[in-house]
């Protein structure tokens, strides 16, 4: 928890400080803002906000500022546009622990502790009194910057905006030199992660990828086979790897229950999973099934009118002619450059010993390879490559080399050209990139999504550049409807990660903006992402975006913003870490803080059309709280906006209210607004969340949450334990009498005191029962009170949720139904499935009896 400061030092330097700047809303610069400065400029973590205190608030005319904080004022708003840089106990910033830039990916921060790991590790230093808590610093950067979540709260507020201490715990020296990060430094097999994972098996390439853990014997086993079934397939088919000891999220929603578990992945269709015993030959076998193009056989009836067919659609023809000279491409060869250059090259061969006179035609008496280009007749030789390599993967470089290159656009064609059809287009700099050959088989795989694709050199045309603010090489999609509507790709470069950003940017409806097309008041309201594209968590936002669009269209427009390209822009909305995501409505601005996924925004736009969370004043408190109803009970958030942890749970708490709506009153009290009303709650420190129950004749009491975890789940556990009884408990005399001589239907609850997961549930359990209350009768029993009755009843694992519904006879105890699950809403409507389908039956019987 962040401890409050005293009002008088706070006031004082704040005070002082917010006058020198001249941050007040007199300030000229903020008067241009209108109402975006009155929201925005209200302390926050960017860098107008370097003191914990309300530099807004004060209606007092700023003075001049001297010439430091002049120079101090210009170098916040006008230098490199940086989070800021938030320091641990020792004072040390956690990319600086690490030794990575703040553009590091999650394999370079992997590569870079594991380096550490190895020289400060307590084992390798055992005379080092101070090796312990050396290693636990650095452990405790690479816990937090690994993963996404926490490291945009780092970023974002520092070591306060974590909701706990991360790095406590570390391996053994051996751990870290042995089983860390086994496939990092393997250039053939790429490291998915979960910001990258949809984009690769969805990009139309077949990918076959192995789920590992560190820890596994197995997994180390099979690594040395990996790689060399890696480099026998490279080029054909993606190898990947993905790391479950770190990506648990992601192996869990994949079904991943054992490893190492490999899996091949081919666009549209389900996964499946390698059985067989884990030999290269046999992995080779196995994904060359996947690999549906293959050589064709030229002979004497087909070999002109194949070429030709193959001419007429833009394609290149790849030939070897097989003679008893050798010299031939052998046909595991051929299948691997069939797939390898599948949609711009076909791949044929011929039997020169039984068709020497057509081989003769071709000018070849003896075996030969060679690529035929279209648009040359087939005795030219200017239209023929010939091809002095039987190495797959130099033949690919060769012919991918020789291949017409992308169509250029200039500026005297480019809006004609953009004006009504849908292009991804590769700007350039004059010297073309190592992927530029690669690019050339964007056409193939986007060829059926009628997305064209060109090249525009910027060197060539810089006006043209400069008008669309591009000012280094990128890939964009344009959209079809003109050249101001279109998006930047900001991902990886791969040829894989292109494809499935362009078929994601056609269908959603994401735009780049510029300061000609920032939204500036309006009725249309718009979702503005303010980014870097060297920040990660950016990156894996923008795809949650177009996700976001398409739900929300119609509804909310969606834009992104590249502070690294316009900083007067972003520095004029008080943005100062990335990301930022902000909804401007009219007048109205309302700054995101979410799960950066397409979820979490629909949350946080439905809360602002009908918000879950109460936004209480003292008055408001005084009469919805202290004068709360019998049988109410509030839950309370009284925190500061200045305060990191505040910031981060308030998503968190806004999904909890939503999930006990109809159950429990929740709602918020702004600490720095109201300090005299909070100081007269005993508040003393940010956030502190209480229940307020009581109410009618009963005096109205509080119970502050004391938990480390305060996500959603969490917090609405916590909340319904304040739920009153609404289920009964059962003994074996009353579980005979009520429920198995009785009609009424009943769910119950089979439950042990000492079973952690069944005190979880228990919350859930009240709400099912006041759900389901006058048409289901709920109960619990003590299993380790009544053992014998529940042994009756067949319960083998706690808790056991058993719906027992009505009938005319006598129930015996495994009557019912277990409900594999702990979910109210789910219970419940299972429960009336089951009470509708009874009753149906009922209903039929009479008619037949009729």
């Amino acid at each position: 928890m962040s401890s409050i400061p005293s009002i008088e030092s706070t006031t004082s330097v704040t005070a002082n400080l917010c006058q020198s700047l001249s941050l007040f809303p007199g300030n000229a610069s903020m008067k241009k803002l209108g109402p975006i400065a009155a929201k925005m400029s209200a302390p926050h973590n960017g860098v107008l906000a370097p003191a914990r205190g309300n530099c807004s608030c004060s209606k007092t005319r700023a003075p001049r500022p001297g010439p430091v904080f002049a120079a101090l004022l210009a170098l916040l708003l006008l230098g490199p546009a940086l989070p800021p840089a938030w320091t641990d106990a020792a004072g040390r910033d956690y990319y600086e622990l690490l030794g990575v830039g703040r553009d590091a990916n999650t394999r370079q921060i992997r590569q870079a502790f594991k380096k550490l790991a190895l020289t400060m590790h307590p084992d390798k230093n055992p005379g080092d009194a101070e090796a312990h808590d050396k290693f636990l610093q650095i452990n405790r950067a690479y816990e937090v910057l690994k993963d996404d979540d926490l490291r945009e709260k780092y970023d974002k507020y520092g070591e306060k905006g974590l909701e706990r201490p991360q790095g406590g715990r570390y391996e053994s020296w051996n751990f870290y030199r042995y089983d860390f990060g086994i496939y990092d430094d393997d250039l053939e097999i790429i490291t998915l992660d979960t910001g990258d994972f949809e984009a690769a098996v969805n990009s139309g390439e077949i990918w076959f990828i192995n789920f590992y853990s560190p820890r596994c014997s197995h997994c180390h086993q099979l690594a040395p086979t990996w790689r060399e079934f890696a480099k026998e397939m490279e080029g054909a088919i993606r190898i990947g790897a993905v790391n479950c000891g770190d990506e648990h999220g992601l192996c869990r929603r994949q079904g991943i229950g054992s490893y190492p578990s490999l899996y091949i992945f081919t666009a549209g269709h389900k996964a499946e999973k390698f059985h067989g015993e884990r030999l290269k030959d046999n992995l080779v076998t196995f994904s060359m099934r996947f690999i549906k193009t293959s050589d064709v056989q030229l002979q004497q009836g087909n070999v002109f009118g194949e070429m030709e067919s193959a001419f007429a659609a833009g394609l290149s023809w790849l030939v070897t002619f097989c003679a008893d000279t050798g010299d031939c491409l052998e046909r595991g060869t051929r299948q691997k450059l069939a797939a390898m250059l599948d949609g711009l090259v076909r791949v044929g061969w011929m039997d020169c010993g039984a068709q020497p006179q057509l081989c003769q035609s071709f000018q070849v008496t003896g075996g030969a390879t060679a690529l035929f280009l279209p648009g040359s007749a087939l005795d030219k030789e200017g239209g023929v490559l010939w091809l002095d390599t039987l190495d797959s993967r130099e033949i690919y470089t060769q012919v991918l080399r020789r291949l017409p290159d992308l169509q250029l656009l200039t500026a005297d064609s480019f809006h004609l050209k953009l004006a009504r059809h849908r292009w991804l287009l590769a700007f350039t700099f004059g010297e073309r990139g190592r992927d530029a050959d690669e690019y050339k088989k964007l056409r193939a795989f986007l060829r059926d999504d009628h997305i064209q694709v060109g090249r525009v050199d910027c060197l060539a045309e810089p006006q043209l550049c400069r008008s669309l603010y591009i000012h280094q090489a990128c890939v964009a999609v344009f959209k079809g409807l003109g050249v101001h509507d279109f998006e930047i790709h900001h991902g990886k470069d791969a040829v894989y990660n292109v494809v499935a950003f362009a078929r994601d940017s056609v269908r959603a409806h994401v735009t780049t903006l510029r300061p000609d097309n920032f939204p500036s008041g309006g009725s249309q309201a718009w979702l503005v992402d303010f980014f870097a594209p060297w920040c990660p968590p950016c990156r894996a936002l923008l795809p949650e975006l177009r996700k976001a669009s398409i739900r929300l269209v119609g509804r909310l427009k969606f834009g992104t913003l590249d502070c690294t390209v316009h900083r007067d822009l972003c520095s004029a909305h008080n943005i100062g870490a990335y990301p930022t995501t902000v909804i401007f409505n009219g007048s109205a601005v309302h700054r995101y803080e979410g799960r950066h996924s397409a979820d979490g925004i629909l949350e946080f736009v439905q809360d602002l059309v009908d918000p879950s969370v109460v936004v209480l004043d003292p008055s408001g408190f005084a009469e919805k709280v202290t004068g709360l109803g019998q049988g109410e009970i509030w839950a309370i958030d009284f925190s500061a906006p200045w305060c990191g942890p505040c910031q981060a749970l308030l998503p968190e708490w806004r999904r909890m209210a939503r999930m006990v709506s109809g159950h429990i009153l929740v709602g918020s009290v702004d600490c720095q607004r109201f300090q005299s009303f909070c100081q007269s709650q005993n508040v003393r420190s940010y956030p502190e969340l209480r229940l307020y129950s009581g109410g009618g004749r009963t005096a109205y009491r509080h119970t502050s949450y004391s938990g480390y975890h305060r996500d959603a789940h969490t917090l609405r556990r916590w909340a319904l334990s304040a739920l009153p009884r609404a289920s009964s408990d059962l003994t074996p005399s009353s579980f005979d009498a009520l429920l198995l001589e009785g009609h009424d239907p009943w769910v119950v609850d089979f439950y042990a005191p000492w079973c952690g997961p069944c005190k979880h549930f228990s919350p859930e359990f009240e709400v099912l029962a006041r759900v389901l209350k006058g048409e289901v009768r709920a109960a619990k029993i003590d299993c380790q009170a009544h053992y014998q009755t529940c042994q009756s009843a067949g319960i083998t694992a706690y808790p056991t949720v058993r719906f027992y519904p009505s009938q005319d006879t006598d129930r015996r105890p495994h009557d019912g139904e277990n409900i594999n699950s702990r979910d109210a809403t789910i219970i419940a409507d299972i429960i009336r499935q089951r009470l509708r389908a009874s009753s149906s039956r009922r209903h039929n019987n009479r008619k037949d009896e009729l």
